[in-house]
């Protein structure tokens, strides 16, 4: 029997992590409604969580061959991960080394052998180095080696992208993530390609809507909604749904489907031609599987193939909800049918839970809020709040600090976390 069949056995045998189970008295609440919508805090959340812990940005299908490049920008951070000619993926900050301008603009593309600059013209090589400013004979003596483009620290984990601005407190991602592993093993993430044709042309997607981003968030930690407000995905799993939460603010929510008849058009179809995937554990076969990852992120599987979605703040009452599909290589006409159709239904879920994190960052603000109350179902929603407790202060009062108290927890965490020190914005 050789090694690839042992590991997909091994696989097989293995039961999703044990999740969670809420305490008896756990605190039902969540976090104060100020935590939503004020400035001074959503301040303290850039400089002491998105710029300090991995991000998630694409795959390496993204950028599959030399020249290609992929962009992340996070509040006020710019990202260029870039295909070199040696086959090594990198990332830099995508900030000329002259005026700061971008090296690129847009999601996504290709170069064919170099990046020129848009503003002065600065040529950079594909692996990062400065091949030469325009009009060198106006610079005196420049040392070349100097002005190449600055390093991001990059991590690429069953072929997902992983970036992190700043040093911060968690670990390498193949750590962290560890009990993802035999999932994702047993997927093959490592060989997904882009998915780029019909309609995926709408990937990857994006859409803005005027809340917090922690209010998209707390909609996606918790399925105790899906009966109620997903008809799709209701009639696709029925009742078997459940959510399990894992240490180091990961999560996996599992939804089976086949157990009920399907009476819309995309159920029934999609159900009809979704096709046997032998290969994939008992556990992952008709099941839709989503990993959560602290703090803004999902990397979603079907048996057709894959999706990354996640939040990345703009403003504290503004928030860029963005997505990437993936299929398998060799894909077949069925597969790739009911793939689309699986978009179809998400398509329709993901407007109706954009709906009601709208719904739930206006309560945030009004006097009549007194706090969460949550079930059983949700305790999703308060681990995630709970790491977040872990990282910054005066998450159980009930009324906002003083300006001058956030000021001075963040002196104090400058003296012991200096990499917050260069995430200030200038005056």
């Amino acid at each position: 029997m050789n090694r690839p069949t042992q590991a997909l056995q091994a696989v097989d045998q293995s039961p999703h992590p044990e999740g969670l189970t809420p305490p008896a008295g756990w605190d039902r609440r969540g976090l104060p409604g100020w935590t939503y919508h004020s400035p001074a805090w959503f301040d303290l959340e850039r400089r002491g969580l998105f710029l300090t812990h991995w991000m998630l940005a694409g795959h390496v299908a993204d950028v599959a061959s030399a020249g290609d490049w992929l962009t992340y920008d996070i509040l006020g951070e710019r990202a260029l991960i870039l295909r070199g000619r040696d086959g090594e993926l990198r990332a830099f900050h995508n900030l000329c080394r002259h005026r700061g301008a971008r090296v690129v603009d847009g999601v996504q593309g290709t170069c064919r052998s170099a990046l020129v600059c848009p503003f002065h013209g600065w040529v950079y090589n594909l692996d990062g180095t400065l091949r030469g400013p325009a009009r060198p004979d106006s610079y005196d003596g420049m040392d070349r080696s100097a002005f190449g483009l600055k390093p991001i620290e990059m991590q690429v984990w069953h072929g997902f992208i992983f970036l992190r601005f700043h040093p911060g407190p968690q670990p390498d991602v193949a750590d962290w993530l560890s009990a993802y592993d035999a999932d994702f093993v047993a997927y093959g993430a490592a060989g997904l390609e882009e998915a780029t044709e019909g309609e995926d042309r709408l990937a990857p997607w994006s859409s803005e809507l005027p809340v917090n981003w922690k209010s998209v968030r707390d909609v996606d930690n918790e399925g105790y909604h899906v009966a109620m407000a997903h008809p799709g995905l209701q009639e696709l799993y029925g009742d078997d749904y459940r959510d399990l939460s894992l240490e180091g603010g990961l999560n996996i929510s599992v939804g089976r489907f086949g157990g009920t008849p399907p009476r819309t058009w995309s159920v029934r179809n999609y159900e009809r031609l979704s096709p046997p995937q032998p290969h994939l554990p008992h556990r992952l076969q008709r099941a839709w599987t989503y990993y959560g990852i602290f703090p803004n992120a999902v990397i979603a599987f079907t048996p057709e193939g894959a999706q990354i979605y996640g939040e990345t703040p703009l403003t504290v009452r503004s928030t860029r909800i963005t997505g990437r599909n993936y299929k398998f290589a060799d894909e077949s006409r069925q597969a790739r049918a009911a793939r689309y159709l699986a978009m179809r239904i998400d398509r329709e879920t993901s407007k109706e839970d954009q709906q009601l994190s709208i719904w739930s960052d206006e309560s945030m603000a009004s006097s009549a809020f007194d706090d969460f109350h949550l079930s059983d179902l949700e305790y999703g929603v308060r681990r995630h709040h709970d790491e977040l407790r872990a990282i910054l202060p005066f998450l159980d009062r009930p009324t906002a600090p003083a300006a001058t108290e956030l000021d001075q927890w963040a002196e104090k965490a400058l003296l012991t976390r200096p990499e917050l020190l260069s995430n200030q914005p200038e005056p």
